[in-house]
């Protein structure tokens, strides 16, 4: 949530969208919101990725596995860039939006 730019430092902030994103992952779910989260980040990152190799000038891109601390780090950042973007400009908070995409991360629905 702490992005750069003009939202650099506030953390009272962040804490407070993720605060109420997890109250609306209870109500609308009635489950843990932690666990919700969790099994979120699980179904969000990736398990593939693509990296440079090259010899000889020629570059090409290789497919590679993701370590697991990638996977968490690039699932996250997915799930808090897709709120950012939809928050912007529109009559929904930040925090609905984060907490719509956590339900949709952890139900495996691509939207």
């Amino acid at each position: 949530m702490q992005y750069h730019g003009r939202n650099t430092g506030k953390k009272a902030k962040a804490i407070n969208i993720v605060k109420n994103a997890f109250e609306i992952i209870h109500l609308l779910t009635g489950e843990n919101p932690l666990e919700v989260f969790v099994k979120a980040v699980i179904n969000a990152g990736p398990r593939e990725d693509s990296t440079r190799i090259g010899s000889g000038g020629v570059v090409r891109r290789q497919a590679v596995d993701v370590s697991p601390l990638r996977r968490v780090n690039v699932a996250i950042f997915y799930m808090t860039k897709g709120c950012r973007d939809k928050s912007m400009k529109s009559i929904r908070t930040i925090s609905e939006n984060l907490a719509d995409e956590i339900i949709n991360a952890y139900k495996n629905n691509p939207q």
